[in-house]
Formats: structure tokens, sequence, C-alpha cells
């Protein structure tokens, strides 16, 4: 579903076992076969199992199972399995177990949000927004689409999203409205996006010709008394909710006549309860 380059994978591995494994020389056991098995602790919705396979062949490990990203386990239930030496499974062990634990850990919390939202209303979107913690992004956006949500924003030069910010140094609110058409023509395949945190701007937002409107922190009991007067303005209008929506209030604002909810509390979801058992072969 993404591509996750080989860099990526041997960087992984890399800040875990950047040399030897100590221990396992130390102690001399790095050429006794045995067994790793892969469990959660609670209900999870898998991601990563790939990429650990990846890691597996790099390591020397031989695939036995595995269940695929977007799988529900139950507490207990083995959903990964390999075997190999004792210095290629102490290789692959915590490497492997911190990925699945963090990114199963956002495919659960990401599908958790979603079925609270489309038990609400089932045409509002879930997204996600890029403000994924450094170097994790591929990874996080794997997580969270197998939990069922999509990327709303990959990085800047994806879409035409206008923060004040950008209207500030236009002139302000004002003077950015009278340059909509001007910035339209100059992307016409793109849908313009403008963030405000005010109903009545929305509305003039709308009537230039505005194709999204993201409305930053708002309550939903106040997008709900607006969103009807918006899309008489403009009927095809895009209505987005962002800024401090999570698990807690996402079913309020799945009602508040929005189209898609955007949240960043997917990527800063807490990692699984997950354990791994290594064993020696005859044990």
């Amino acid at each position: 579903m993404i591509y996750i380059s080989d860099e990526a994978i041997d960087r992984m591995i890399g800040e875990d076992v950047p040399y030897v494994d100590l221990t396992t020389w130390a102690l001399d056991i790095g050429g006794s076969p045995g067994t790793i098995e892969y469990f959660s602790r609670e209900h999870a919705v898998l991601c990563g199992t790939e990429e650990v396979l990846r890691m597996f062949a790099k390591l020397g490990v031989t695939p036995v199972f595995s269940l695929p990203s977007g799988t529900k386990v139950e507490p207990g239930q083995v959903y990964l399995s390999g075997k190999g030496t004792a210095r290629s499974l102490h290789m692959a062990w915590k490497v492997t177990q911190n990925l699945l634990e963090c990114c199963s850990g956002i495919a659960t919390k990401t599908r958790r949000i979603v079925d609270k939202v489309k038990s609400v209303n089932p045409d509002v979107s879930v997204v996600s927004t890029r403000k994924s913690f450094p170097g994790t992004k591929a990874m996080s956006v794997k997580a969270i689409l197998y939990g069922g949500a999509a990327p709303h924003r990959l990085g800047l030069s994806e879409t035409v999203l206008v923060f004040k910010e950008h209207a500030s140094f236009c002139g302000g609110p004002d003077a950015f409205v009278e340059r909509i058409g001007e910035l339209k023509s100059k992307v016409p395949e793109k849908k313009l996006v403008v963030e405000t945190d005010s109903i009545e701007y929305g509305l003039r937002l709308c009537r230039a010709g505005v194709d999204c409107l993201q409305f930053d922190k708002l309550p939903p009991d106040v997008l709900l008394a607006g969103s009807a007067e918006l899309r008489a303005a403009n009927p095809n209008v895009v209505l987005l909710a962002a800024g401090g929506i999570d698990e807690h209030n996402a079913e309020a604002y799945a009602a508040s006549g929005v189209d898609v909810l955007v949240t960043t509390s997917l990527f800063f979801a807490k990692p699984l309860d997950m354990s791994v058992r290594l064993l020696p072969d005859g044990e």
C-alpha cells in the first residue's frame, strides 16, 4: 500500500544493531537454533508485519507464519513467527517489536476513531495532518491507512492550503479574497483550501469560489449552526474541521455538519502492549 525503501529498513535495523549483538556473542550462543513468536496482549489492528518480514530476510530469520497489516487480532493471538539462529533472532527481536508496537498502536487508535465517526455519520472522513514526528512519516501514514483513515496532506508540494499566515503576506484577509480568482487560475488543476476560524469569513470565501474550507478550533455547535448557510452560498464546498480533534470529541464533530475531520492525534497513539517469545529448539 505504501513504499518503504530498503534504506529505511536498513536504517531502522542499524539504530538497534550498529555492529554486533555483544551479549549473544559473549555467551557464545549465536549458532543455536530457535524460534520467535509475536503476540499482542490487547485487541489490536496490526501494522508493520510486511516490514518485519523484510527485516527477517536481512537478518537471516526464516518466516513461518504472518498475518498482514490491517488484520484485527485478539489478546494472546500469535500473528507472526519465524525461525533462525539465536544470533539472528536476538538481532531481530527488539527492532521488530518496537516497530509493530508503535505502528499497530497508530492503526488501532485510528480504527477506534474512524469507527466512532462512522457510527454517527458514515459519510464523514477522518484524515491525518502532516505533523508526524520527523523521520517516521512513511510508517505513520501506512498505519493510519490500515486503520481506515486517509492522509489530509502529505507535504507542502501536494495541495494549495492557505493559512492566515499566508494571507498576512498578501496584505491581510480582505486583500487575499481579492486574489482568489488569480490563485485558482495559476493552479487550475488543484482545489483551493483555506483555513479560517470564522463562519462569517468562511461565507466570504465560499462566495469567492474557494473549494474547501478548513475551520480551526471551532466548536461543533458553531459549525453545525453555520454549515447550512455555507452550503447555501456554495453547494459544492467541502467543509473540514481541524484543531484539537481526538477520540474524545470525534463523535461530536462527526455530527457538526462537516465532511472531513482533520486530526494529528492519530500519529501520537500509545504503543500497544505486544510480546515476543524466543525459544531454543526443543522447548
